[in-house]
């Protein structure tokens, strides 16, 4: 096998295609967490992950990195930084925010909720801080964490 091939196969080892709309179709009609998600890719530089949001989701923030929060279904509200920010978001737009940035989703409206989400780089599962400590925790943020 030539050397040229090698590195095509190694190339593809390292890429994916994903169905978005088959994973969403995965999660449960109901999750005792805030969200549930599956990560497409998880490296050092970013991870991209679907998540299916169940419950309005209170303030807080991400210390480790950069979000990217592409809207797959559902309908609802989003602040960031500020509540006085709440606009609603619906399928087709794209959120963004830097890390530390103090963001919430008051009102589901429509559901599924489910985002295509990308941090840059890679977030930990756990790296979830309510403003309100009250609000939750890793654990009761994301069923992932819940069995950790």
């Amino acid at each position: 096998m030539a050397d040229e091939a090698r590195q095509a196969i190694a190339a593809a080892a390292n890429n994916g295609r994903f169905d978005i709309g088959a994973v969403a179709a995965k999660f449960p009609a109901t999750a005792t967490t805030l969200l549930v998600d599956e990560y497409l890719t998880n490296r050092e530089q970013a991870s991209a992950r679907v998540f299916r949001v169940y419950r309005p989701t209170p303030a807080h923030y991400h210390a480790t990195c950069d979000e990217y929060l592409y809207v797959f279904s559902g309908r609802g509200t989003f602040w960031m930084t500020d509540p006085a920010t709440e606009a609603e978001f619906a399928p087709g737009q794209l959120l963004f925010f830097e890390r530390n940035t103090v963001h919430a989703m008051p009102k589901l409206l429509e559901h599924p909720v489910v985002f295509l989400s990308v941090d840059t780089p890679r977030r930990e599962p756990t790296d979830i801080i309510f403003v309100n400590p009250e609000d939750g925790s890793p654990q009761t943020f994301m069923a992932r964490n819940a069995t950790s």
